[in-house]
This record gives structure tokens, C-alpha cells and sequence, in this order.
């Protein structure tokens, strides 16, 4: 399967390096100036987007038309930037990378790597098998309902339900697959939702045993093969820990807002946990919030803890793979957990602060911890 971005760019440097890069990754490349990207995006997709800052203005509208083209498939987008000081403006933007200038190929790679795995997951949630199925629907708390499923995937569903849903909603559908014996039951999130009963839902804590199955069935009855699953970026160091979130430090960090699962491996032991990147530092790490929605979820973060702390010395394995561009924000972000946990309540309220300023709050807290513990 071609993945296709669009190169927005008059630096013949970076597009000399940026090019073999993303083809290596298997991305094919458009190159072409700010006015006629315009016409490109309202009459092609396309998986990623990457444009120049050197004209803030038209990268920014840029940005702006690649989110609006397909709204329910999202484009992953690279802001090229000059000036490392304007590099939270340019989040603001839209864009969910950053690579600075001048680009070097050892920085492309790294980047691009992360940005490319994010656009198979993307693509991946994006591929649906056209089904009709009965299911019956319940909304947290009320009454259940009848419903038709009209498409599957390994992420999501949509349905026509027989009353309107509302978005952000928490539900669970119950119907049973074909080819499959038992019957389904999961939960998820409205995720969008029309008048006429028509919703699209994104799955929330699949086991891993139904995410087998889902995977399985929509490899076996898509008309045409999925994309391939995205490689996890494992060259990380987790530096800062704590019951709600961590820091870890890599050349590859997902953009803010992604979901992602962060994979330890200790000896014997692997442990999953989901999260939510909360802030991201270009080509040197991110903090991740951990999901804490369920208590399947605040198992899952007490066993790494657990499994980092009973082996003193031992250096684990890390590996994070995304979930998705953006997240699913099912955990009421109340002030009450970060209460006492001094690095989510930094990782919540980081707007604002530079990369400096952030990763020197860090190694403040990292002090007085080891003062705390002596």
C-alpha cells in the first residue's frame, strides 16, 4: 500500500534530504509551492503533510485546509522551522512534528520514522469492512437501544442507532460476528455523530485477545489487505516515573495529544500501558500522561512501577508504538490526581514554559525526590 505526502517547501536543501527519506520510509512525494498546494489538498489526500514555516502565514493555512480536507481521516503534519523559539506557536498551528533547519539526514530519519508509523496507524484505523449487523447498544447509564452496524474495524466501528448519539459519549455494543462463535462485547467513545443516528465510535480497553480477533476478522474480509502494522520506536530512555505519567527521552517523540502504548519488558516481565503525550520536545523526548480511565488501566501503570522497582539496576526494555493521532480522552482530568504527583501536575500545566524551562522543572523534582528518599 502507497502512502502519499505532500512537500511544501522552496529550500532545495531540505527537499534534497526530505525526499529519499520519506521514499525509504515508502511515502511518495509531491513537491510544489503554497498556492498550488492549495488546489492539491481540495482535489487529492494525502497521508502527510510537510510544509516551510519560512512563510509562517500560508504554512499556517496550509495546515488549516490538510485538517479540513478529510476531517474524519487524519493527515499527519511536519512544520520545517528555522527559529527553535517559535516552535510552540507552530504546534499551535496544526503542525504535529517539527524538524529543524537545516535539515540533516540523521534528524530526518529520526523524526520521519515516528511520523511514518503514526500514518500506517492512521491509515489502519481508517480501514473499514463494510458489514450490516444488528446490535444492540447501551449508553452509560441508560437505557439500551437497537442498532445496525455498518462498518468494522480493529479501532472502531460506525452504527445507525435507532436514537441520535451524542459525541464523547461512552457505550457498549453487543452483536454477534460472523465466522466467530461467541458474541462481541466492547465499549468505546462516540466519536462523531449525526442527527439522522449515524455515529462513529473508537474502541476504549480492548483486550488484547479481542483486539486479536478484530484484527484477524477485518484482515480476512477486507477487500483488499490492510495496511502493515507500525514499527514501535525503541530507542528510548525512560528518565522520570511516577503513578501518573513519565518522561522518556527519544530522538523519535510522538506529536502532543497522540495516544500511544508504552511497552516494558523486564526479564520475564512485559507490561502494556496506554497513554497520552502531553508535551513533546522535538528530537529529544516526550511526557506522557497515563490512561486512567478504568482500573484495568491503573493495574496496568502499579505493574510497571511494580516491575521497575523490585528489580534495582536491571535496565528494562522500552519500546512505545502509537495508537493514534488523537487520543481518546475518556479520563476526567480533574485536579485531585496531580494533588500529589508533582510530575503530572507539570506534565498538565506546561503551557507556556520553554523546553529548557520544562526540563529543568524536571531535574528539580528528580532533586528533591532524592533528598525526599535519603
Amino acid at each position: 500500500m502507497t502512502f502519499q505526502a505532500l512537500l511544501v517547501c522552496k529550500d532545495d536543501d531540505a527537499t534534497a534530504v526530505l525526499t529519499p527519506v520519506l521514499s525509504g520510509f515508502g511515502v511518495g512525494v509531491q513537491s510544489c509551492g503554497y498556492t498550488e498546494a492549495m488546489v492539491r489538498l481540495s482535489e487529492q489526500r494525502f497521508d502527510a503533510v510537510v510544509v516551510d514555516f519560512d512563510d509562517p502565514h500560508s504554512a499556517a493555512l496550509i495546515l488549516q485546509n490538510a485538517s479540513q480536507a478529510s476531517p474524519r481521516r487524519n493527515t499527519v503534519t511536519v512544520a520545517l522551522l528555522a527559529d527553535k523559539s517559535k516552535v510552540r506557536s507552530v504546534f499551535g498551528a496544526g503542525a504535529n512534528f517539527v524538524l529543524y533547519k537545516p535539515v540533516s539526514y540523521d534528524q530526518a530519519q529520526a523524526s520521519l520514522r515516528a511520523a511514518t508509523a503514526l500514518i500506517k496507524r492512521e491509515r489502519r484505523r481508517s480501514f473499514r469492512v463494510p458489514i450490516q449487523l444488528p446490535t444492540q447498544l447501551r449508553v452509560l447509564n441508560g437505557p439500551e437501544m437497537e442498532g445496525i452496524l455498518l462498518d468494522l474495524s480493529e479501532d472502531g466501528l460506525d452504527v445507525l442507532s435507532a436514537q441520535p448519539l451524542c459525541p464523547s459519549a461512552c457505550i457498549s455494543a453487543h452483536f454477534n460476528l460472523p465466522g466467530h462463535d461467541s458474541p462481541i462485547e466492547l465499549r468505546g467513545e462516540v466519536a462523531w455523530a449525526n442527527p439522522n443516528g449515524q455515529s462513529g465510535v473508537r474502541f476504549v480497553d480492548l483486550s488484547d485477545s479481542l483486539r486479536a480477533t478484530l484484527k484477524s476478522w477485518v484482515a480476512a474480509n477486507a477487500p483488499e489487505l490492510p495496511p502493515e502494522d507500525p514499527e514501535p520506536v525503541s530507542q528510548c530512555l525512560l528518565t522520570d516515573l511516577s503513578l501518573g505519567g513519565c518522561y522518556v527521552k527519544t530522538e523519535s517523540p510522538f506529536p502532543e495529544h497522540s495516544g500511544i502504548v508504552l511497552s516494558l519488558r523486564i526479564e520475564d516481565i512485559e507490561v502494556n500501558v496506554e497513554g497520552v503525550v502531553r508535551i513533546m520536545h522535538p528530537e529529544y523526548g516526550m511526557g506522557i500522561e497515563f490512561a486512567s480511565r478504568t482500573s484495568f488501566q491503573r493495574d496496568n501503570v502499579a505493574s510497571l512501577i511494580e516491575a521497575l522497582s523490585s528489580r534495582p539496576g536491571v535496565t528494562p526494555e522500552l519500546s512505545i508504538t502509537p495508537r493514534s493521532l488523537s487520543a481518546v480522552e475518556g479520563h476526567d482530568p480533574s485536579e485531585d490526581d496531580a494533588a500529589e504527583d508533582s510530575l503530572l501536575e507539570l506534565l498538565r500545566h506546561h503551557d507556556g514554559m520553554s523546553q529548557e524551562d520544562f526540563l529543568e522543572a524536571l531535574r528539580k523534582q528528580r532533586r528533591s525526590e532524592e533528598v525526599a528518599s535519603n
